[in-house]
């Protein structure tokens, strides 16, 4: 195998158990306490997050960008949510910046993008969020 084959595949392993993670979130709240609590450490809040935001850099160290369109409106970002992978493929969610509520960095957009593994170099994850509706 390849040098190559097996960068791709160091990324495919980690956006796969970013979408896993992501899957077995709960809508609910977060309650549980005790040994069979789905998380660890304390939860400065009640709610569950339910999205690992990312970033994707290419192979000449660019950030990657993809376009959405939110009220009419086309704008370019570089956070995404994974939503499925498959082989050395991905395919993301954009994210849009929200200026709607601070304690929400972002926002869901209908926009996807699926992204050929083999182009990109690096990831970055971003402090997990919760999405509306996802």
């Amino acid at each position: 195998m390849s040098k190559e084959k097996n960068d791709n595949c160091c990324l495919a392993k980690i956006l796969k158990v970013i979408d896993i993670l992501q899957k077995n979130a709960s809508d609910d709240i977060c309650v549980e306490e005790g040994c069979t609590k789905s998380y660890l450490g304390e939860r400065t809040n009640t709610l569950c997050y339910n999205t690992r935001p990312i970033t994707l850099y290419t192979k000449d160290n660019s950030l990657f960008t993809s376009t959405y369109e939110v009220n009419g409106t086309t704008n370019t970002s570089s956070v995404f949510r994974v939503e499925n992978v498959c082989g050395c493929c991905a395919t993301l969610r954009v994210l849009a910046p929200s200026a709607e509520d601070p304690a929400t960095p972002y926002q869901k957009t209908s926009s996807f993008v699926t992204v050929n593994l083999n182009c990109i170099c690096a990831l970055k994850c971003l402090s997990d969020i919760r999405l509306d509706c996802i």
